[in-house]
């Protein structure tokens, strides 16, 4: 993993210091990181979401999903070096799978158009996956995260897929539809992404598990929206979710049931190749 620890400081020798990246009073890395934004019609909400990303950060992508209300204007206005990609297909999926695509550093974060992160906590996803996690998730239910945005009955839902996921994968996961989440680059060769919408992040935390990679929870506090209206649907999303994760399983217990049977296969070729020979 190409990582470096090292305490951030003043006096750094100007050699030296050009190789690494301070992201706090305490640490610097070396290496860069993507934080990719997908957005449609965000440009209310792009000043806020910018105004809180660090300024160590190696790039910052914004998929564009064909907005009409000025989004890359605002978007190229408030950080003159955005990359600006145009999303394949529809869906969050799509837009994600797009940026992942796009994107050029070692670490890459994801985070929501809407307002509701803060970009502050950046730094301690960062931390996470420079100290030795695969894949940073971050957690509205973890002890010292929260969540304003979050209706009884989509905590309800939340919760009961979460413990489905837990159940059925092995996770320890205390939060499932949550889409702040940062990752090593290495990671998107050991999890296919092939969906479209909000369950995309069900799934690269289905898939994260099932690849053996080493999660480690972020507490994360989730703000209401600031401007607009969300294109969640409680009822439909968690339909959506809920047969990925039954899809999954059902991925996994088939290829048990191969792995299971390729000894046997295995010990009658075998055979069959004695008898021909």
């Amino acid at each position: 993993m190409s990582s470096v620890l090292r305490p951030a400081s003043t006096g750094q020798d100007p050699i030296t210091a050009g190789a690494y990246r301070p992201i706090s009073s305490h640490l610097a890395i070396t290496p860069p990181v993507s934080v990719v934004i997908p957005a449609m019609n965000e440009a209310e909400n792009l000043p806020y979401v910018f105004k809180t990303l660090p300024g160590w950060i190696h790039e910052v992508i914004l998929v564009d999903g064909n907005s009409t209300d000025g989004t890359v204007e605002v978007a190229r206005e408030l950080w003159p070096d955005v990359k600006v990609v145009e999303q394949r297909g529809k869906g969050k999926g799509d837009a994600l799978i797009t940026g992942f695509e796009a994107a050029t550093g070692d670490i890459i974060v994801m985070v929501d158009a809407d307002g509701s992160a803060d970009g502050n906590e950046i730094v301690s996803y960062v931390s996470a996956l420079v100290s030795g996690a695969d894949f940073a998730k971050g957690s509205r239910f973890a002890n010292g995260g929260g969540t304003d945005d979050m209706t009884p009955i989509r905590k309800l839902g939340n919760w009961a897929l979460c413990t489905a996921v837990n159940r059925k994968f092995g996770a320890r996961y205390t939060d499932l539809c949550y889409g702040y989440n940062a990752f090593w680059r290495h990671c998107l060769d050991k999890i296919e992404l092939d969906c479209t919408g909000f369950e995309i992040e069900t799934l690269i935390n289905i898939r994260v598990v099932k690849a053996g990679l080493k999660v480690q929870e972020i507490p994360s506090h989730e703000y209401l929206r600031i401007h607009g209206t969300s294109n969640l649907r409680a009822v439909r999303d968690g339909l959506r979710v809920l047969k990925v994760i039954l899809k999954e399983r059902s991925n996994r217990r088939a290829l048990r049931r191969r792995e299971q049977h390729s000894p046997m296969l295995d010990s009658v070729l075998d055979s069959a190749r004695g008898e021909v020979s």
